[in-house]
């Protein structure tokens, strides 16, 4: 296998492994994110930590805990290969759990404080116009808060596509079916190879200045 083909089937791994986590990802943490925005419960203030802890702990420790709790002989993973022949943890579906965990907070965050930043006085006008709460999050607030969830769910793609720590620890570094881009600049340094290395490294930063740029351009329209 040439340099340029082992190089693109290990980014193309890690873009289907990125996509995948960023969909799955987008729909839950604009749920979570949301409903943190516009729910008044007591420990509110937990929920909103708890979802952001990924962004602070470590990843071993992390995906320690996700082995833990979703491992082949635990409860879940054991539920989940009954049902489904597949196994959570060691496979492409850890992988993209990974990448979906890493990406998460992001988006949680960004649709929270995006939904949190609409004007309360639209909100009150449509629901004294007899809109329900629910109506009037999803035909004003979240489209209004488009752009800064946009640019959370661009972030967490970065993020996912970059992940190291919690795709090895969940996911494995398995040839042609978890190891992506990342794990293989680590693959290639420990062997010796230097341009491999430097291939990898190039393509994932240019991915990296492309979707902060987009990033950069969205948040710049906010305030236009």
């Amino acid at each position: 296998m040439t340099q340029f083909s082992a190089a693109s089937e290990l980014l193309a791994t890690s873009l289907e492994v990125a996509l995948t986590a960023t969909v799955i990802a987008s729909v839950l943490g604009t749920a979570l994110g949301s409903g943190l925005a516009i729910g008044r419960f007591r420990g509110r203030e937990w929920v909103t930590a708890a979802v952001a802890i990924p962004l602070v702990l470590p990843p071993t420790v992390l995906g320690y805990y996700l082995l833990v709790v979703l491992g082949r002989q635990s409860s879940i993973g054991l539920a989940f290969h009954a049902l489904t022949g597949c196994h959570l943890t060691f496979s492409r579906t850890g992988a993209i759990l990974a990448s979906c965990v890493a990406g998460l907070p992001m988006i949680a965050r960004a649709a929270q404080a995006s939904v949190a930043g609409i004007d309360p006085e639209l909100v009150a006008a449509a629901q004294l116009a007899g809109a329900s709460r629910w109506r009037t999050l999803f035909t004003i607030e979240l489209p209004l808060a488009r752009r800064g969830i946009l640019a959370g769910i661009s972030l967490a793609f970065a993020r996912s596509l970059g992940d190291f720590g919690l795709t090895l620890m969940l996911g494995g570094n398995i040839p042609g079916e978890t190891r992506t881009a990342a794990l293989g600049v680590y693959d290639a340094i420990q062997a010796g190879r230097d341009n491999d290395a430097l291939v990898l490294s190039a393509s994932l930063t240019l991915l990296a200045l492309a979707v902060l740029g987009l990033v950069a351009r969205w948040e710049q329209r906010r305030y236009v």
